[in-house]
């Protein structure tokens, strides 16, 4: 991501730091679930969750040896804990860390996007109600139509950011699964209730049938409905841009004190 563009709470998701954070998730619920199964002594299972951590330049060193991110990271946490460290990823795939955790952070980023779009739906409701007489330009394929009102530009932003609202809720609601199938997703070497009870700790759904990996369709309807979404904020932003141009110059846009447009003009 771009840090000038990127928000703190969307940019703090997306890091190493934070992926590996959201394995280790994953990790400690699929612990507290053998334990509720009965595998996992409930003094190993205290210990794991209290001490259970990694460090990020480890990770980083061990992979270069093992040629393999999961086993890094394993081994990173391992070194955190004692004996008990066995009953972690135990019965697991290496996709039943990293998708469950991948639908994770998509899920969490999603909520962060389903929230400013519902602001923006009141934004431009309210600029839609305060612009009813603001009579502007209407246009056809860039050339002068009848007047309209800047409020039905606003209605039609509006219904359209409506529509990508709806998608993007479906979208989270399609990726916010989880698999603890293991390899080949046969359950050879856990129950169906370990998979039940991990997603419930983690408030995902369990998949209804994965292979060793979580069906990538999923993945593509979030793409999908985020790059319907952008293709309407590319529509809006040249709309505005074209507002602006000197020519025209029906819109304005808002500088801060200090603010700088240009290296080489004032």
């Amino acid at each position: 991501m771009i840090n000038r563009y990127a928000r703190e709470p969307m940019l703090s998701l997306w890091t190493d730091q934070a992926k590996y954070e959201h394995w280790l998730k994953v990790e400690i619920a699929a612990v507290r679930a053998w334990h509720k199964l009965g595998l996992i002594p409930r003094e190993d299972k205290d210990k794991i969750i209290a001490n259970a951590s990694f460090d990020l330049e480890n990770i980083q060193l061990i992979e270069q040896e093992t040629k393999h991110d999961v086993i890094a990271f394993l081994t990173s946490v391992a070194q955190t804990l004692g004996s008990e460290s066995r009953w972690v990823h135990f019965g697991m795939t290496s996709s039943d860390t990293i998708d469950t955790a991948l639908n994770l952070q998509i899920k969490s980023s999603l909520e962060i996007i389903i929230k400013d779009l519902e602001q923006i739906l009141q934004l431009l409701k309210d600029k839609a109600l305060a612009h009813q007489s603001t009579l502007t330009v209407g246009r056809s394929h860039g050339i002068h139509g009848e007047p309209i009102s800047f409020a039905l530009v606003m209605a039609n932003w509006y219904a359209e950011i409506k529509r990508h609202l709806a998608a993007i809720k479906l979208a989270k609601d399609t990726i916010a699964v989880g698999k603890m199938s293991g390899a080949m997703g046969n359950f050879a070497h856990a129950p169906l209730e370990f998979e039940e009870l991990v997603c419930e700790y983690l408030e995902l759904k369990p998949d209804l049938i994965s292979s060793q990996i979580v069906g990538r369709d999923r993945y593509a309807a979030v793409f999908n409905a985020l790059a319907l979404l952008a293709s309407s904020i590319e529509k809006f932003a040249v709309n505005i841009r074209h507002w602006q141009r000197t020519e025209v110059y029906e819109a304005e846009e808002y500088f801060a004190q200090g603010q700088k447009g240009s290296s080489a003009m004032p």
